[in-house]
Parts: C-alpha cells; structure tokens; sequence
C-alpha cells in the first residue's frame, strides 16, 4: 500500500471511530465531524450493547495499532494485575516502547514510532531495542542512537516540530527533547493517558468473548 493510500484510509478509519489517529484526521474530523460513506451524516439507529463495545476496543487497538491478538494477550495480562483491568490495560500498553516514542515527542504518528523502533534508531538505556512492544520498565531511558541524531526526522522533532500536533508531554515522563532523551519516572495511570476510550466498555467487550 503507497504512503497516499495508507493515509487515506488512516482518514476513514478514523473518521468511523470518531477518533483522530493521525494529525490529518485530525483536521478531517474538524472540518467532517460524522463517518465516512453516503450515510455518514444521517443519523443512524441506536447501536447494540455489543456494537457499543466492540467500537471501544477497535478506538483502543487503532491508537496503539495493535493486531487483534496483540491487545488480547495484554488484556489477559491486564486482568491478573490486582486492581482494575481497564485502567491496568491502558498502563500496559503505554508502557511500549512505540507508545513512549510518541508520547516524548520523537515521533508524530503511532505508525512513525513504530517505523523508529523496528529500524534500530531507538536505545533503552543503551541497547538498542527493535521490538515496538518492548516493555519500558519505571527509570528506563529511552533516547535516540547517537548515528540516527542527525536525520531529519530527529532534527525536527529535537526543535519541537511536533509539538503542535501532539498532546502535552505527560507527567509519568520526563523528557529533554533537545538531547532525544526521555525517562520512564513512572508506571502512567490511565488518568494521564492521552487516548479516547472507555476502557470499561472493552473490559465487558472481552468478559463476553
């Protein structure tokens, strides 16, 4: 698929999740607030419980773009933590490293972080790191190889470039964007968490699977 198309459909699925998953959709969704297609602006029948649900969990798995089967094994991992399981899911996936990537300002979309880490431009505490999932533990420091500093893409992002198109920077990281570093302070609570959805609701998604 060209970078063209990947974009558009970025669009689509956003504007039917009423979620912006790129900084395009998001100024789509300004200008388009109702779904894509010729019915887009009707108003449509109430949704099933079900429908209800399941549109959660696919706005969860579509800002962290996950596969199906990926957001499954962290849920089951959410739901053996003590505590609650959908604020415990959030704090787990947040905990990727593409998550952080983005989070620090490194990146502009989910997919660019993701692209940062598999190419081995990212370190954690050191050592490169090409797996997306990979786990941030609290005190970990996430920065860029000090060969990858100077491509665009990282200048960019170390003079702010991003910061118009990303949430403010969240409290569980601190981050010297100028040096591309960030540390991991603490394990995020789902309160901070810059993402759109009801967590409980996808809880009730998987209880009924």
């Amino acid at each position: 698929m060209s970078t063209k198309s990947r974009s558009r459909s970025k669009v689509r699925l956003s504007r039917a999740l009423g979620v912006a998953l790129t900084p395009k959709a998001a100024r789509y969704l300004e200008k388009r607030p109702y779904g894509p297609g010729q019915h887009g602006r009707t108003k449509r029948k109430a949704d099933s419980d079900y429908a209800v649900r399941l549109r959660e969990k696919q706005r969860l798995r579509a800002q962290y773009g996950l596969r199906e089967a990926q957001l499954r094994i962290v849920f089951n991992e959410a739901r053996r933590q003590p505590g609650l399981t959908g604020e415990n899911l959030v704090e787990l996936l947040e905990m990727r490293l593409d998550a952080l990537v983005l989070r620090a300002g490194f990146a502009r979309t989910t997919s660019q972080a993701r692209q940062l880490v598999v190419h081995r431009h990212i370190m954690v505490d050191g050592q490169r790191v090409d797996r997306p999932s990979f786990r941030v533990k609290e005190g970990q420091t996430i920065h860029v190889h000090e060969r990858s500093e100077g491509m665009e893409p990282f200048q960019v992002a170390a003079a702010g470039g991003h910061a118009q198109v990303l949430p403010p920077v969240p409290p569980y990281l601190d981050v010297q964007l100028d040096r591309l570093q960030a540390r991991l302070v603490r394990r995020p609570k789902r309160a901070e968490v810059p993402i759109v959805a009801d967590v409980q609701l996808v809880v009730e998604y998987y209880a009924a699977r």
